[in-house]
């Protein structure tokens, strides 16, 4: 199946991607418009207690991490 250019899919030649800075793939294009709008986001307060979630289980994946590391050097 080939796929057709659209929104949310774009072709670059290899040559394009290469002659940049930096060669990534970001779709830098798509933009979420939900961010623009105040009236859309959500309480500040869900997002306050959603970013402290994503710290917490990120904070627990570097112990368990650390822990596993400390245990190979030991």
């Amino acid at each position: 199946m080939q796929r057709e250019e659209s929104e949310k899919f774009k072709r670059f030649p290899l040559q394009t991607l290469l002659a940049r800075d930096k060669v990534n793939l970001d779709i830098f294009w798509l933009k979420d418009h939900a961010l623009d709008d105040p009236d859309l986001l959500p309480p500040s307060d869900e997002a306050a207690a959603e970013i402290v979630e994503s710290l917490e289980t990120a904070l627990e994946r570097f112990r368990n991490v650390a822990r596993l590391l400390g245990e190979k050097l030991a």
